[in-house]
């Protein structure tokens, strides 16, 4: 349990408040009626007692010998009168009464508290009779009213906080019992942060929490789907890492065999032409046959150089993604001097990763030779832009585009792999007009791939 309580203890507390409240609201308006009845109830003893303490007086007054004497033996005889103290003195205001009516027998020895005797008592005046020689003090004495009044209410305090402690308990009790799907809902939600969303949560008969529970359900189910395609997706990823690093070593085991057997062969053949071009100087047939095989040879030549660039991965470069990029636009450059190629570079602020920069090698690749062999394009603009989170590599052209009559029927398994790169590195490919009325190509790359992120 937390420091602050469970639900059902904190519910449990305000509700049992909120019948305390009640409760001392009712005694408050309690207290205020047993006033105002112990003052009724004075005031009606008290004219009682007044008018038989007039009719002695007057009776005493008209004898004027024996009559003090029979008033005296009256009171005497009558004892305490209801609810009132008698006290009968001299005229001449000796210190000490004559007659002191006697304490009250009713619940003897005992008192309400002060505090409580305040908020009841009534304020009574005391009335006085002359009876000639003697004085007559007649003085309310509500105190075994009040007495009365304060033993009710201690009978009902304690009910009270019987009713009050069954309440609390039973609360707590009906709470407990309502609530307690809240912890299947606490259990659900706790192994739904441990990763596992297998538990359903069933209905209780509350819309309230029939709709809390139809809500995790259908969260659940959403949630369990997008792992399940979450690892669809790794498994993709995890595939497609496997044939781009096959298509690697075919890539550069093609290169070896073109290198070592064609790109020999070709020189081989270079060279005899060349030497039988120089020895047939003076057969013009046989020369000119010879000099158009070195041609051809050294056209042969400089294109396996060209699949050889494609083929083997671009070397990473000391300088950086940016040195990398200005480096193969360079390269390109020589090979295409009829293109104008424009490059534009940002240094990154931080490191990139090998993965990043190895992928935007191969986009500005296969993106400038898509350019030579499908744009018809005469120029070529190159920009790299790099910010805290990202790096974009933009590629932009005045050729055809991709529109229809600069495409074939034969699939683009260039473009395929490109989207294949880019999307395994977390990254976004898009294939734009250019301003110039070509084609934009539009890679944006995080610095830090998301495969490298989750294998992690």
């Amino acid at each position: 349990m937390h420091a602050r309580g469970s639900l059902h203890t904190r519910i449990s507390l305000v509700i049992t408040a909120l019948l305390a409240v009640a409760m001392l609201a009712t005694a408050a308006v309690w207290i205020r009626e047993t006033r105002n009845a112990i003052h009724e109830e004075m005031e009606a003893a008290n004219r009682v007692a007044s008018q038989w303490l007039a009719v002695l007086v007057a009776e005493s007054r008209r004898s004027p010998t024996g009559g003090e004497d029979r008033l005296m033996s009256a009171l005497r005889e009558v004892g305490r009168l209801r609810a009132h103290m008698l006290e009968v003195k001299t005229a001449a205001g000796a210190a000490e009464p004559l007659y002191r009516s006697p304490e009250p027998t009713y619940k003897a020895g005992r008192s309400a508290p002060d505090w409580f005797a305040a908020q009841v008592t009534p304020t009574l005046a005391v009335r006085h009779f002359d009876a000639g020689h003697l004085q007559l003090s007649l003085t309310p004495d509500p105190s075994r009213s009040v007495l009365d009044a304060w033993d009710d209410l201690s009978g009902l305090i304690g009910w009270g906080l019987a009713i009050l402690l069954l309440a609390w308990m039973g609360s707590h009790v009906a709470l407990d019992r309502a609530l307690r799907p809240l912890r299947e809902i606490g259990d659900a939600f706790a192994r739904g942060a441990d990763g596992l969303f297998d538990r359903r949560l069933p209905a209780v008969g509350a819309p309230e929490l029939d709709h809390l529970a139809q809500s995790y359900n259908r969260l659940a189910d959403r949630l369990d789907d997008s792992l399940a395609d979450n690892t669809r997706l790794e498994a993709s990823q995890r595939f497609n890492l496997a044939l781009q690093a096959r298509l690697e070593d075919e890539r550069r085991a093609i290169a070896r065999e073109l290198h070592d057997e064609l790109a020999q062969g070709i020189t081989a053949v270079r060279a005899i032409a060349g030497a039988i071009q120089q020895r047939s100087a003076d057969q013009p047939g046989i020369h000119g046959s010879a000099q158009a095989i070195v041609a051809m040879a050294g056209q042969m030549h400089d294109g396996v150089r060209a699949i050889l660039q494609r083929l083997r991965p671009p070397n990473p470069v000391d300088g950086g993604v940016d040195e990398a990029v200005q480096q193969l636009c360079a390269q390109w450059r020589t090979l295409h001097p009829g293109i104008h190629l424009d490059c534009r570079t940002d240094a990154p602020a931080a490191a990139v990763d090998t993965a990043v920069q190895h992928t935007i090698q191969r986009l500005l690749q296969e993106s400038l030779t898509n350019v030579v062999r499908h744009a018809g394009a005469s120029r070529v603009d190159v920009s790299l832009h790099c910010d805290a989170r990202a790096i974009e590599l933009r590629i932009a052209d005045n050729g055809c585009g991709l529109s229809r009559a600069c495409t074939d029927s034969r699939p683009r398994y260039g473009l395929t792999g490109m989207h294949e790169r880019t999307l395994e590195l977390g990254g976004e490919l898009c294939f734009e007009p250019a301003p110039s009325g070509g084609l934009s190509v539009r890679a944006t790359l995080p610095l830090v791939p998301t495969m490298e992120i989750t294998s992690s």
